[in-house]
């Protein structure tokens, strides 16, 4: 009798033990299943094929309810289709699932800054900011001078930028918002040299343009700033610094 149960009891282990291996494997199916229809959301998102994208990220999404980065890609997804409603609700479950993940403070932070509630917005990047194992920190920096800008604190704002380039000398949004401040603070160098700090790492946007047209006619450089409005014209006709150009010439 003795052997026999210690038989019957090895076999209930070696059960367990099938079955626990047979979940795990169940998992970890489950999370790779996510983990590709994540990335190929991010990736059809970042190519501006939003439906596409928005496919694989409801898959994701349905695939694990509670997974923090589909959460946060579908809420930035719906910021750029402009349904802000949505996009804030997954923002908040994701906040919800992880209130200390860098990339939902970050994005969460700047959507609120930009939608109305600058206060829970900073307070959200200042986390962001304060976090030791933040390790680009420039990003949460940037978006709070921004954040900052549309609140009508540019010596604040300013201070932002500058902190995120000593974090990150070459990224290319805190670059151009340090050109146009400058500008505006009539220092025609340093905007003049944070322009080709850009450049050395981005492609002109329609800002850049403008305020490097504005920068070189206020040094002089007609030609260079002659260039610059071409330039301008030509790549970005429908923006709105492109308007502003064509009404001088009316």
């Amino acid at each position: 009798m003795w052997p026999d149960r210690c038989r019957t009891g090895r076999y209930a282990l070696i059960l367990a033990c099938a079955l626990t291996l047979g979940a795990c494997a169940t998992t970890a199916e489950k999370n790779e299943k996510t983990d590709t229809y994540l990335q190929l959301g991010v990736r059809y998102m970042n190519m501006n094929r939003l439906e596409i994208a928005k496919e694989n990220l409801e898959k994701a999404l349905n695939n694990d309810s509670g997974n923090v980065k589909v959460h946060n890609a579908l809420a930035f997804l719906y910021e750029k289709i402009e349904k802000y409603p949505i996009a804030k609700e997954h923002y908040e479950t994701a906040l919800k699932l992880a209130p200390e993940d860098l990339g939902v403070l970050n994005n969460y932070g700047r959507f609120l800054c930009e939608h109305g509630d600058p206060v829970q917005g900073m307070g959200l990047l200042a986390k962001a900011i304060a976090n030791l194992l933040n390790d680009r920190q420039w990003l949460a920096l940037t978006n709070a001078g921004i954040c900052e800008l549309k609140q009508g604190q540019k010596s604040r704002a300013k201070a932002f930028f500058k902190q995120a380039l000593l974090s990150n000398p070459e990224y290319a949004p805190a670059l151009l918002e340090m050109q146009i401040i400058s500008y505006q603070n009539r220092e025609y160098w340093p905007a003049k040299a944070y322009l080709q700090r850009y450049l050395g790492t981005a492609q002109h946007t329609s800002q850049s343009l403008w305020y490097g047209m504005q920068t070189e006619r206020a040094l002089g450089n007609n030609g260079l700033a002659q260039e610059y409005k071409n330039l301008l014209l030509e790549r970005f006709p429908l923006s709105d610094e492109a308007k502003k150009v064509e009404s001088t010439q009316q």
